[in-house]
Formats: C-alpha cells, sequence, structure tokens
C-alpha cells in the first residue's frame, strides 16, 4: 500500500492550515501580555520619577496615557514627560 500524492499533499495542507489557526491567537495574546508589562514598566518609572523628582518640583500623574507613553519609548519618554511637566505645566 503506498500513499497517494493527493492524499500527501492534503495531510500537509491540513496540517498547515491548522498551524496557522492554533498560532494565530497565541500570537495575539503574547502581543497583548507584552504590551501589559511595557505599561506596568512605565508606571514604575514614573513612582521612581516622582520620588526621586519631588525635591526638584516634577511630578507626573500616573495614569494610563503617561504609563504607556512611558512603557513605549522607556527612558527617553520619561525624560520627556519630565521635560513637558517642568517647562509646560
Amino acid at each position: 500500500m503506498s500513499l497517494q500524492p493527493i492524499v500527501f499533499v492534503a495531510v500537509i495542507a491540513s496540517i498547515i492550515f491548522l498551524l496557522l489557526i492554533v498560532g494565530t491567537p497565541v500570537k495575539s495574546i503574547r502581543f497583548i501580555g507584552q504590551g501589559l508589562i511595557k505599561v506596568i514598566i512605565g508606571a514604575v518609572f514614573l513612582f521612581f520619577l516622582n520620588a526621586l523628582g519631588n525635591q526638584a518640583g516634577i511630578h507626573v500623574p500616573i495614569n494610563l496615557t503617561t504609563s504607556v507613553i512611558a512603557g513605549i519609548l522607556g527612558i527617553p519618554g520619561v525624560a520627556a514627560l519630565a521635560a513637558i511637566d517642568f517647562w509646560v505645566l
């Protein structure tokens, strides 16, 4: 009994299709998880900025917008928020 070429191609195609279907939700969950971790890290950065910048009169509120900016941009984003608070507000 030999494996027909059409059966072989159908099995390979169904395995690839199954992997694409299963892999898609995992990638989106990973992307959302990484985003949440960045927002939390941004909030921690802002907490330390507020704790250390209190003597210089710098206070950046910790909310979702500032946490996202600090989380995505990192230290330069925190510095930009501090500069905006210091010179603009």
